[in-house]
C-alpha cells in the first residue's frame, strides 16, 4: 500500500482563481489546472524570494517535494502561457494554516501550524481538518 500523502501547509487562498487570454475566440483548449500547493510554491519562491529549503520549511515538506511542486507548477504555467490557455487554481494536497487571515505570507505560524491527516474533499483533492473544500 503506498504511503499517504503528506499535507502541504499553504499561508491563504490565491485573490482569484482563473485567468486566461482575453483576446477575441477565447481559450484554446482544456484549462490547465494548478493545485494550492503548487500556488503556493510559485507564490513563496518567485514573489517572496524564499530558496527552496525555506519553502519546504514553510509548506511542512521535504525540499524535495518542494522542488517537485514548484516544476509541475511552472510547466503549468508554461503551458497556459504558451498555448493560450485558461489557468485554474483549486484542490490539491493542502493545510490552510490557522494563522493565514492574519500573517504576513511569509514565516506564517512557523512551527505553530500542527499536521493533520488528509482526508478527501468533494474535487477529488485532498485538504486538512481545518480547511474547507474548492
Amino acid at each position: 500500500m503506498p504511503r499517504p500523502k503528506k499535507c502541504r501547509r499553504i499561508c491563504g487562498l490565491p485573490r482569484a482563481d482563473r485567468f486566461g487570454p482575453e483576446q477575441p475566440g477565447g481559450c484554446a483548449g482544456e484549462p490547465v489546472r494548478m493545485t494550492l500547493d503548487e500556488y503556493e510554491a510559485i507564490r513563496l519562491i518567485d514573489l517572496l524570494d524564499c530558496t527552496q529549503e525555506e519553502c519546504a520549511q514553510q509548506m511542512g515538506v521535504a525540499r524535495t517535494t518542494v522542488q517537485a511542486v514548484y516544476n509541475q507548477a511552472r510547466r503549468k504555467l508554461a503551458q497556459m502561457l504558451v498555448d493560450g490557455r485558461r489557468l485554474e487554481i483549486q484542490g490539491g494536497d493542502y493545510e490552510l494554516c490557522p494563522h493565514s487571515g492574519s500573517c504576513c505570507g511569509k514565516d506564517c505560524g512557523r512551527g505553530q501550524c500542527g499536521q493533520s491527516r488528509c482526508h478527501q474533499n468533494h474535487q477529488g483533492g485532498h485538504c486538512c481538518e481545518n480547511r474547507g473544500h474548492l
